[in-house]
């Protein structure tokens, strides 16, 4: 089935049923609380189902997951459309999803419990754990693995890394031999070798063999009882299909900027030295029940969870993003903790608030971290500065982007949204076909940073994409201005000036 029209007719028409049951359904809390009044869990869950199944509408998710704690409690847990399209099957709460980098907070926590017990120390050089490394490497410090700030080569370019006739050897070799990107804690770069050789030092220090998982403990601690390892080789029973959206103009008469999407099926392969950083199967259930064991200190103690969360600093003292395999978002004082994967599963804690939230979806590109702080919110979660305008701007339009900037500012004086957040979300829009979205919100960053040649190139991208060749070019030569090195905006700016 071919396009948005014929996919949207489709979860339609396998979602109907589950629609309705979910209508009239309570919320699914834990057993040992008694659950809030029927009618203000119905209420807020019903505003769930309706904002969620607007978002599948809108970009084309076959199927999804929803799972909310509020403190300590499982207090909403859903299911919507179809685990794939073929037969189609309807998504239950007990569907798996692939979890992808989601597994990298797993991997933190593993690591933590490891400095907890005073085996690991985050500062310390990789080297003095792993003696069989190339000069270059053996300086690098735990932290700066875990956090993306090692400069080191990634394995996820090596020829052969998504082939299974190549073996890993061949794999390990290859990155080896390749060159230093940048010094060590210079900048961030998302690099998937960090976290083999995170696993590598933990299996050491655990005496396990190199590549062997490092989190069981955890998926056995938390009670995760449909959660492992998997990928496209391998039959896991009841699994969702994986699929991805290409995108080509809509027919004349659609909406302008309009996108048809048209599913492919997505093929991954995780070999066992990429178990630290992807590979996870789970549901969202399971991830709740993950989540509850953290923050009520099943797994590492109050000081070991602090620092998990707290972001890394770089060589210049600028804080960056991460802290232990989490991304860590601090809106108004009010943080999300959590993690992405694959762009179709994310979930956040609200320390703050007592809230997490995770969704899961069968679509690479759905990008459910937006569609978390809307769920949070409504279960109480003080949303600030960018989360705040993201609903805001989902409420409301992106055509009202400048209004709703301009009323936040009001509200909140002192608030500053972040280059690296609003760039991210540019550019998720303009990957999932919503190129005058994302021109929106690239503007803005561009506006609030007129001297990042970072923001002009992002910008002249969604121009480009929007059509508006003029205006790519002008904003292709402010950022070559402002950076002279930037090798995309020289290499874009000379294709589109002959005519490409």
């Amino acid at each position: 089935m071919r396009g948005m029209r014929g996919l949207a007719a489709l979860l339609m028409l396998t979602a109907a049923p589950m629609a309705a049951d979910a209508a009239t359904g309570k919320a699914v809390v834990a057993a040992n609380r008694a659950p809030p009044a029927a009618g203000a869990v119905d209420t807020v869950a019903a505003q769930v189902d309706v904002f969620l199944r607007d978002q599948m509408r809108a970009l084309g998710i076959p199927g999804l997951q929803v799972a909310v704690i509020q403190h300590g409690r499982l207090v909403l847990s859903r299911g919507y459309g179809v685990a794939n399209l073929q037969t189609p099957v309807p998504v239950t709460n007990e569907t798996i999803f692939a979890v992808n980098s989601i597994t990298k907070a797993f991997t933190g926590v593993a690591a933590m419990r490891q400095v907890q017990a005073g085996r690991l120390d985050l500062d310390a050089p990789v080297g003095q754990y792993l003696d069989d490394l190339p000069a270059a490497w053996r300086p690098i410090t735990i932290r700066q693995l875990l956090t993306h700030m090692s400069g080191l080569p990634d394995i996820n370019r090596a020829p052969g890394d998504r082939d299974e006739r190549v073996g890993g050897e061949a794999i390990w070799a290859w990155v080896q031999a390749q060159p230093m990107k940048f010094t060590p804690g210079e900048r961030f770069d998302y690099c998937q070798t960090n976290y083999t050789l995170v696993q590598r030092v933990v299996d050491r220090l655990t005496g396990q063999p190199p590549d062997t998982s490092i989190i069981d403990w955890e998926i056995a601690a938390a009670g995760m009882t449909h959660t492992a390892y998997g990928d496209s080789s391998m039959v896991t029973p009841g699994k969702a299909a994986g699929y991805r959206n290409s995108y080509a103009p809509n027919p004349a008469g659609a909406p302008d900027g309009a996108q048809l999407a048209t599913p492919h099926p997505v093929y991954e392969l995780f070999r066992p030295m990429h178990r630290a950083s992807s590979g996870l199967d789970s549901t969202a259930e399971d991830m709740a029940r993950w989540m509850i064991a953290l923050s009520q200190g099943q797994l590492l103690d109050a000081d070991s969870l602090r620092l998990l969360w707290t972001p890394a600093a770089f060589n210049d003292g600028r804080l960056g993003q991460w802290g232990l395999g989490w991304e860590v978002l601090d809106h108004g004082g009010h943080r999300a903790v959590g993690m992405t994967g694959g762009g179709r599963s994310a979930f956040f804690l609200y320390p703050e608030d007592d809230v997490g939230v995770v969704i899961l979806t069968n679509l690479s590109g759905a990008f459910p971290e937006d569609m978390i702080d809307q769920v949070a919110a409504l279960y109480g979660a003080k949303l600030a500065g960018l989360a705040a305008l993201r609903v805001d701007i989902q409420r409301h339009g992106f055509d009202q982007v400048p209004a709703l900037y301009a009323a936040m500012k009001a509200r909140e004086p002192g608030v500053t949204l972040p280059e690296a957040e609003l760039n991210d979300w540019g550019y998720r829009l303009l990957s999932n076909g919503q190129p005058r979205n994302a021109l929106a919100i690239l503007k803005l960053t561009a506006d609030l940073y007129p001297d990042s040649g970072n923001a002009q190139d992002s910008l002249a991208e969604a121009l480009a994409a929007t059509g508006d060749k003029p205006a790519a070019i002008l904003a292709y030569q402010r950022a070559l201005e402002l950076d002279p090195k930037n090798k995309n905006a020289e290499r874009r700016l000379g294709t589109l000036k002959t005519g490409g």
